[in-house]
C-alpha cells in the first residue's frame, strides 16, 4: 500500500514562493507516475504537474514558469517548487501516486486515475 505524506505549503504574498514536499513509501521497485493536483472547494481536482520515475514531466499551462516539479527516487521524496505565486493559486494541493499506469502525462490523466492521495497541503496566496 503506497503511502503519501506531504509537508510545506501555507502562506504566502502575490509574487513569493512555498516549496511541497510528499514523502512516498510503500509501493513496488517500479517507480509510480507521482503528481501534483489542487482543489478549490466545490470544484474538481485540477492536474498541476506530473513525473514518472525517469523524471519526464509535464506541468499546466496555467503554471508553467512558475512551478517546477521534481523527485528524488533516493528520498521517495516528491517535490513542487512554486514561486511567482499568484492569489488565484489558492487551494488544497495535494500528492498522488498510481503504479503501472501506461502514460504518465498531464491531459492523459485526471484525478481518478490515481488511486493514493496525500492528506492535502493548504496554500493561501494574499494579493
Amino acid at each position: 500500500q503506497v503511502k503519501l505524506v506531504e509537508s510545506g505549503g501555507g502562506s504566502a504574498q502575490a509574487g513569493g514562493s512555498l516549496t511541497l514536499e510528499c514523502a512516498a513509501s510503500g509501493y513496488t521497485p517500479v517507480k509510480p507516475c507521482m503528481g501534483w493536483f489542487r482543489q478549490v472547494s466545490g470544484n474538481q481536482r485540477e492536474g498541476v504537474a506530473l513525473i514518472d520515475g525517469a523524471g519526464y514531466h509535464s506541468i499546466a499551462d496555467s503554471v508553467r514558469g512558475r512551478f517546477t516539479i521534481a523527485r528524488d527516487n533516493a528520498k521517495n521524496t516528491l517535490y513542487l517548487h512554486m514561486v511567482g505565486l499568484k492569489p488565484e493559486d489558492t487551494a488544497m494541493y495535494y500528492c498522488a501516486a498510481e503504479e503501472a499506469l501506461p502514460i504518465c502525462i498531464l491531459g492523459g490523466l485526471t484525478a481518478t486515475d490515481f488511486r493514493f492521495w496525500g492528506q492535502g497541503a493548504q496554500v493561501t496566496v494574499s494579493s
